[in-house]
């Protein structure tokens, strides 16, 4: 039972494993840690002021969540996305998304906070920075799904938000198109709160696989068809 004492204290501070995660995490979708970086960890705890366990910690947890890959020789090591996962992860997002999206729409969700993140892309320093741009990019596109009304449909999607984002970072550096890309989150967000679900859902699902179209063709692996067309499948 909390006490009215108790109900101010501040919150506990995060432990050292959860504030290694962030910050490698972080690294890693802004693009500080490049695909297939080794992590040692002695000179991550080094680099975040921390020992060794807590950030053997955090790295399995990043593994558990698809962005650092654990070898018996090589230890961690930043994932590669290739193209047949990127497929994979924007697949899913294709279907599920927009969807999410429409759903919000629908149920009259307020759309302010997707109003301030892209208006903070567009005139701060996410304009011109890939790391923020790339963490207001996944603010953005949260704020659009999570007035949907179904608490699970929201975890699986901010499920696929690290590995969603390891795929827009790489795509990035393949062809840095972020400042492009806001006139499409305009067009997404208009559509929103103009209350016109099926534009929304239909710009939204443009948006997702034209991206995967623009950067699939240099990932690693690139899938093809048996045609031998270069973009593969969606």
């Amino acid at each position: 039972m909390a006490s009215s004492s108790s109900a101010r204290r501040p919150p506990p501070p995060v432990s050292r494993t959860d504030f290694v995660r962030d910050a490698v995490k972080e690294a890693i979708l802004s693009g500080e840690f490049g695909p297939g970086e080794t992590l040692v960890e002695a000179e991550v705890g080094a680099l975040l002021g921390v020992s060794k366990t807590p950030v053997r910690e955090a790295l399995r947890s990043l593994a558990g969540s698809g962005l650092v890959t654990m070898s018996t020789y090589k230890g961690a090591t930043v994932r590669v996305m290739d193209a047949e996962s990127a497929h994979a992860v924007y697949d899913l997002r294709a279907l599920l998304e927009p969807e999410a999206v429409r759903r919000a729409v629908e149920r009259g969700a307020d759309f302010g906070e997707a109003r301030r993140v892209l208006a903070e892309v567009e005139t701060g320093a996410a304009a011109a920075d890939r790391a923020k741009a790339s963490l207001t990019n996944r603010l953005f596109h949260r704020a659009l799904y999570a007035g949907c009304g179904n608490p699970l449909l929201v975890e699986v999607l901010d499920g696929l938000r690290d590995q969603a984002a390891l795929v827009t970072v790489t795509g990035w550096g393949i062809s840095p198109t972020w400042q492009g890309e806001a006139a499409e989150h305009r067009a997404i967000l208009n559509a929103a709160e103009r209350g016109n679900a099926r534009q929304a859902e239909h710009l939204l699902r443009k948006h997702i696989t034209d991206f995967l179209d623009r950067v699939a063709f240099a990932l690693p692996g690139r899938r093809t068809t048996e045609t031998g067309d270069s973009k593969g499948t969606r």
